[in-house]
């Protein structure tokens, strides 16, 4: 979406400061112009093909899911362990959730349930950025992984290849909701310019997508798209776009073709939006009178920001993180007594409706979803109805992606406080989601990747059960 405004509008409905002209082909992103973003992505895409057609979106439940009253809810437990809220059962038999999760319950056949996966870190920002980065050396979180390796952008469409999506993202209303997103967007030892992009955060290429032009000429939209159609065939037929670098051309193409669409969602039909809203799961007034953070961990956004990822998956982007606030759950604001009737079945609403629009539109082989944290919760309920910090036992669950699904990884112990079989570490999820996005054995022998980040991609393998 190519924004046209008038020399009288000088500020967003964000408030952010509009830019005076707009150069074609210098639409910048982390200090890059556009045309070498798009040259950095065929230059990957050409070298040895080892990109795969595929997609990965991470459901990042910040501040740490309760691993028990999601996916492992050990009702055979003591009372002080086992899941608060009971268990509903899946499709598949012998097999059940936290009872916040019936619509992913009905669709367990088509998820991979990890109940092993630990390690070991409970400290909010560490263990958050090691989930994020896979444990890789690098410290760069996966989706910067792939964005220097696949390239920035999508050559395309010229959408970002690594974006995060935070509450904010999916509209101007949710701007006060939490958005903690640098814990899982590092970009470790890599160059800035493969950091995610976020769309909320004012970024220069939305900024830069705005044209302005006197006020005189919005009086006609339509002489004004034909004054640009004008323009682009005038430059075809003079030889400039054909004696031009032909990513300076792709740049072109991009600013006028639409880029910014991908971030609309006012083009989705409404009763799909409806499918995906979790606007009636915001926060009572009497809850959020309990502590001054509460109203912020609201998920009234979830379904819009997975509605937005599914966008982003069609227009081409290769790695979304999509983040929801509110899982620390030790009753000191939320505890697993009022913040899990809330957070669960908002997640359960916007994940599901994320995995039936996907099969719906033949996507679930080429898209992996991930719904995970950056650890899970003390096996015993504490006094304030809440769980406290555990990095010993985590949630993971994965969906799509040509992945063998249907089945649970792994198993707890009887308190589930640490794996009791098949254990999962964060450099398997790595290598699940590398050899997922990647053919790894091309890349192996791909030249021109610096040996530290081949190692680093290279060296892993996946969770073994699902592939």
């Amino acid at each position: 979406m190519l924004s046209i405004i008038g020399p009288g509008s000088n500020r967003t409905c964000e408030g952010r400061t509009r830019r005076e002209f707009l150069q074609i082909g210098t639409l910048g992103i982390g200090g890059l112009t556009l045309p070498a973003l798009l040259a950095a992505q065929a230059h990957a895409g050409s070298n040895g093909g080892f990109v795969r057609d595929k997609a990965v979106v991470v459901l990042n439940l910040q501040g740490g899911p309760t691993h028990i009253e999601t996916f492992d809810p050990k009702m055979s437990a003591p009372v002080e362990n086992r899941a608060m809220f009971g268990e509903v059962k899946t499709n598949i038999p012998g097999v059940t959730f936290g009872s916040h999760f019936p619509m992913l319950a009905s669709m367990a056949d088509r998820l991979a349930i990890v109940r092993s996966f630990s390690h070991g870190n409970s400290s909010h920002g560490n263990a958050a950025a090691l989930v994020a980065a896979g444990g890789n050396p690098t410290k760069a979180a996966m989706g910067s992984l792939y964005a220097r390796l696949a390239g920035s952008t999508n050559a395309t469409s010229g959408i970002p290849n690594n974006v995060v999506l935070p509450p904010p993202a999916a509209g101007k209303m949710y701007k006060g909701l939490g958005a903690q997103t640098e814990r899982v967007t590092g970009v470790g030892t890599l160059s800035k310019a493969y950091k995610a992009f976020d769309p909320s955060a004012g970024s220069q290429v939305l900024n830069n997508m705005e044209l302005q032009v006197p006020q005189k000429r919005l009086d006609d939209r339509r002489e004004l798209l034909t004054q640009l159609d004008r323009i682009k065939r005038a430059a075809d037929a003079s030889g400039t776009l054909a004696g031009a670098d032909r990513f300076q051309q792709q740049a072109f193409d991009v600013i006028t073709g639409g880029v910014g669409e991908a971030f609309d969602l006012s083009q989705e039909d409404p009763k799909l939006v409806e499918r995906y809203d979790t606007g009636a799961y915001g926060i009572p007034k009497k809850l959020q009178k309990k502590k001054s953070n509460v109203p912020a961990q609201s998920p009234i956004a979830l379904g819009k920001q997975m509605l937005m990822a599914r966008r982003l998956v069609e227009a081409g982007c290769g790695f979304i993180t999509v983040t929801s606030a509110g899982w620390d759950m030790h009753g000191n604001a939320f505890g697993i007594n009022d913040g899990m009737p809330l957070l669960g079945p908002a997640v359960d609403k916007a994940a599901s409706a994320f995995l039936d629009d996907l099969a719906d539109r033949g996507m679930s082989e080429k898209v992996l979803l991930i719904i995970t944290g950056e650890f899970g919760r003390t096996p015993r309920i504490n006094n304030k109805g809440g769980r406290d910090h555990w990095g010993n036992l985590c949630t993971l669950a994965m969906a799509g992606g040509g992945l063998r699904v249907g089945q649970v990884v792994g198993n707890s112990d009887r308190i589930a406080a640490k794996p009791a079989a098949d254990p999962v570490t964060v450099d398997q999820l790595l290598g699940t989601v590398m050899h997922t996005l990647f053919d790894v054995g091309t890349l192996r022998i791909t030249s021109g990747v610096p040996a530290d980040l081949n190692r680093a991609v290279t060296s892993v393998q996946p969770i073994p059960q699902l592939v």
